[in-house]
C-alpha cells in the first residue's frame, strides 16, 4: 500500500501547480483521498478530499476557489490543481487515503481530524514573492 506524490516545485507568486498522488497496492475506487500540507513550525492543514468512486469533493476554506481536486480512476491517481499561488502556500504537500466506508463523519471531519491510514511522503511547494 503506497501513495507517491509529485509535482511540487519552486514557482513565482501568481503561478499554478498541479500535484499528483499515485496510489498502488489497494483498491483505489473504494477509497477517499485527501490532500494536506504542513509548513515548518505550523500545524498540518487539510485542503481537499475526494471520494474516488463518485468523485464527490470537499474543500477547506484555505484553498476554496483556488484549487481543484480530481481523480483519474484508470491511472489510480488523484490531482490537486492549485492556482494563484502565494508565499503562504509554501509547504510540504502530501496525500492520504482511507477506505471510504471506514471514515467517520463527513468530509469536513476528514480534513479536520485526518483519520487516514495511508500517507505519502510529500512533495515540496515553494512560492517566491
Amino acid at each position: 500500500v503506497q501513495l507517491v506524490e509529485s509535482g511540487g516545485d519552486l514557482v513565482q507568486t501568481g503561478e499554478s501547480l498541479r500535484l499528483s498522488c499515485k496510489a498502488t497496492g489497494f483498491k483505489f475506487d473504494d477509497h477517499a483521498i485527501a490532500w494536506f500540507r504542513q509548513a515548518p513550525g505550523k500545524k498540518r492543514e487539510g485542503l481537499a478530499t475526494i471520494t474516488v468512486s463518485d468523485h464527490l469533493t470537499y474543500y477547506s476554506d484555505l484553498l476554496r476557489g483556488r484549487a481543484t481536486i480530481s481523480a483519474d480512476n484508470a491511472k489510480n491517481t488523484v490531482y490537486l490543481q492549485m492556482n494563484d499561488l502565494g508565499p503562504d502556500d509554501t509547504a510540504l504537500y502530501f496525500c492520504a487515503a482511507h477506505d471510504r466506508l471506514r471514515l467517520p463523519g463527513v468530509p469536513k471531519t476528514w480534513l479536520d481530524l485526518a483519520p487516514f491510514g495511508t500517507w505519502g511522503q510529500g512533495t515540496q511547494v515553494t512560492v517566491s514573492s
